[in-house]
């Protein structure tokens, strides 16, 4: 994707990447660091995507929409994440509505040549229609980002660091806190992009490591439509899965 069409968050995570929007300010879009595809914070965006996760005692599956909204001087953003979640184990069989979660992000601070750090806090609540679609708790989650050009318009890495924490829900579910470490980089070439992604965790409840780590490929569709698949695997001990596959699309406007 050239300068002209970087105008993805965060997911970064903030997460987690290219305007696929023509713009007629290339200087002034050249500079924005988190225009990417996953990470993206200066248009009104639509991600939708599905996650199929296996496990050792059967399947989970997310189907989710989130909206990405800036607001003001697009500095800030607004986060909002509407999860239907599927169970197909051999004691559940569930289908309903998950967690939903939002969030704000802001970036204090963006450079092109130098990079930029934005800081997210997001707020999980106890919805879930079923206990087992959801954590059965309110979830804390603040977060810090950086992310940086290692070539320009061609090589982007963001950092992340996040920790989760239970402050309310049910007395009988076990408490949250998790802390994870990220690391995303997505090389840009022509309509197209590849990534990778290292997530290392820390479970505080079961003194566990439930990391995971995937690849993405991903392509822009049409100027304001961009579409990614990446599988994914995890590793560690008390590891939440086995291996995912998500697809999506994001939708700019």
């Amino acid at each position: 994707m050239t300068k002209s069409t970087l105008n993805f968050c965060i997911l970064f995570f903030i997460s987690l990447a290219s305007t696929a929007q023509e713009s007629q300010n290339t200087n002034e879009t050249a500079k924005t660091v988190y225009e990417e595809a996953r990470y993206h914070y200066y248009l009104k965006t639509i991600l939708l995507f599905n996650e199929y996760l296996d496990t050792d005692s059967g399947s989970y599956n997310t189907t989710q929409i989130r909206f990405l909204h800036p607001i003001g001087n697009k500095a800030w953003n607004l986060r909002v994440d509407l999860p239907l979640i599927s169970t197909n184990t051999s004691s559940i069989n569930k289908t309903g509505l998950g967690d939903v979660g939002a969030g704000i992000s802001y970036i204090p601070y963006l450079d092109h040549k130098n990079g930029g750090v934005a800081l997210r806090g997001r707020v999980i609540s106890n919805s879930a229609v079923d206990p087992a679609l959801g954590s059965g708790k309110w979830v804390f989650a603040p977060a810090v980002f950086f992310g940086k050009y290692l070539i320009t318009n061609k090589l982007l890495w963001i950092s992340s660091f996040e920790n989760q924490s239970s402050f309310a829900g049910s007395s009988n579910r076990s408490r949250v806190s998790i802390t994870s470490f990220e690391n995303y980089f997505m090389y840009l070439f022509g309509k197209n992009w590849v990534a990778a992604d290292a997530a290392f965790r820390y479970n505080d409840v079961n003194k566990g490591f439930p990391n995971n780590a995937f690849v993405e490929f991903g392509r822009k569709i049409t100027p304001n439509d961009l579409a990614y698949i990446h599988p994914s695997v995890a590793f560690g001990n008390h590891k939440t899965y086995n291996f995912g596959i998500e697809v999506g699309m994001l939708i700019l406007f």
